[in-house]
């Protein structure tokens, strides 16, 4: 079977070497942004008068006829034919016949693969961003449900301060909200159409790539034909932004580990997003957690081929970059399914309130609240601080916490504390007090919530404009 290439050559390709050349069995996927820019690219072509209207109105029913088969599963590809664009072009001219043979004219491979790349990488990042909004409605929710879930907030994984689970999540939402961000600005830096670009020095045809802009609706036309069949610059920094991505996940899943397990007993997972074993029959394990945890490494290794592949390659095109499509196409897989498996996990979690508080209740976690009680009586803070230090020093050796002192103990350390002593060492109040801008207090932690949730509504809007 002849290639559509042929001509040049007087044998056939080995078999061995077609298969290792043939990236159809990956590269498919494409096929409706394959098909749709190709019909833009056609339209164009009988509009400017390059080829005839009857032959570019008989190209455009015909691609569209092909859409419609590999929608219902009717189109078998072939490795034959290495990829998607020379299946499509093979089986347009199968059926319309010399007509299909004109498509590909002022036509590269190197832009048509630079467009289809684009095309698709701009639908999965609004697919995701959808996503991220998701689980952030689900994150919002569970924050507004417990505001005053103390809990203690962590340095060095040791007990330091008193928070609560809401702002505890808002953290995450802000990370979130960054990804969000990030995957934003990457679409808007992609938003360029390459086609016309030609193998990398464009074409003498008079094509019109400002309409084949407009019709695929890009923001504007590449600025330069070797860098618009060169650039993967958008595949490495979406491969980045979704590494970032995972790594939040990666980082919460961590958090709902350590919470699931006795040692702290914070949450539990609905059974439908847990698993058991196969000896151990008390075991509910947090899989799901820890897969997620795991295929972090694989979208960081996306990120790590795309660079690795790019670092070494002169301009324009070279069949290195067909390796970009398996990295990309991994990660976003990858985080697609990640996301769509944590945000019910997540929203069906169950809080256990009670060991938080308990838990808040150890450690001394409002020691520090005890040092600005000194300080607003009029102590300097150091002289504070190593006054709480030698009250916890005290506490540790006669096996008391700093609310179970009595008033002769807080005296003989220092004659500034006064009966209102408990109230500031109460958890409500070390929580309640830090109403500043980013604090942990209800009312403040509301305020977060609600700027998240004008962002995701924001986001929506703009998405639905889009």
């Amino acid at each position: 079977m002849a290639k559509l290439w042929a001509g040049r050559f007087q044998k056939e390709t080995d078999l061995v070497v077609n298969d290792f050349n043939s990236s159809i069995l990956f590269d498919c996927r494409l096929y409706q942004e394959d098909i749709t820019g190709s019909i833009a690219h056609a339209t164009m072509l009988g509009k400017q008068g390059i080829i005839e209207q009857h032959e570019a109105d008989k190209i455009v029913e015909g691609l569209k006829g092909i859409l419609a088969d590999i929608d219902e599963g009717k189109v078998q590809f072939s490795l034959e034919y290495e990829d998607i664009h020379m299946n499509i072009e093979q089986l347009l001219t199968e059926r319309i016949g010399d007509a299909g043979k004109r498509l590909h004219t002022a036509r590269s491979r190197n832009d048509q693969v630079a467009l289809d790349m684009r095309m698709y990488c701009k639908k999965e990042i609004r697919e995701i961003i959808d996503l991220i909004c998701g689980f952030l409605d689900a994150l919002m929710k569970k924050s507004r449900e417990n505001l005053d879930a103390v809990m203690p907030g962590y340095t060095h994984l040791q007990r330091a301060q008193p928070t609560t689970f809401a702002h505890y999540m808002m953290a995450y939402a802000n990370m979130l909200k960054r990804d969000v961000t990030r995957l934003q600005d990457c679409l808007e830096r992609m938003d360029e159409m390459p086609l016309g670009s030609g193998a990398l020095a464009s074409t003498t045809y008079p094509i019109d790539r400002q309409f084949v802009c407009d019709q695929l609706g890009f923001a504007r036309v590449t600025d330069n034909s070797i860098d618009g069949v060169s650039d993967r610059d958008y595949c490495v920094e979406l491969c980045s932004d979704l590494s970032i991505l995972m790594m939040h996940l990666s980082r919460l899943s961590e958090e709902i580990i350590s919470w699931c397990s006795w040692e702290f007993k914070f949450v539990e997972l609905d059974d439908a997003y847990s698993t058991g074993s196969s000896i151990m029959p008390q075991k509910k394990n947090p899989d799901v957690c820890e897969l997620i945890r795991g295929k972090t490494g694989r979208v960081y290794g996306s990120l790590t081929t795309m660079l690795t592949v790019l670092k070494g390659l002169p301009l324009a095109y070279n069949k290195d970059m067909q390796e970009d499509k398996e990295a990309v196409f991994g990660a976003i897989d990858t985080v697609k399914q990640c996301l769509e498996v944590f945000t019910p996990m997540f929203a069906t979690m169950t809080l256990r309130r009670d060991n938080m508080r308990r838990a808040a209740s150890g450690g001394f976690i409002n020691a520090t609240d005890c040092a600005d009680y000194l300080t607003k009586k009029g102590m300097p803070f150091r002289d504070a601080y190593k006054t709480v230090g030698r009250l916890v020093n005290q506490c540790i050796k006669s096996e008391e916490t700093l609310e179970t002192l009595t008033l002769k103990d807080f005296a003989a350390i220092s004659k500034s504390f006064g009966d209102d002593v408990y109230d500031a060492l109460d958890l409500r109040t070390c929580v309640g007090e830090r109403k500043v801008i980013g604090g942990p207090a209800p009312e403040e932690v509301t305020r977060q919530i609600d700027k998240i949730e004008r962002f995701v509504a924001e986001v929506r809007e703009q998405e639905a404009h889009a």
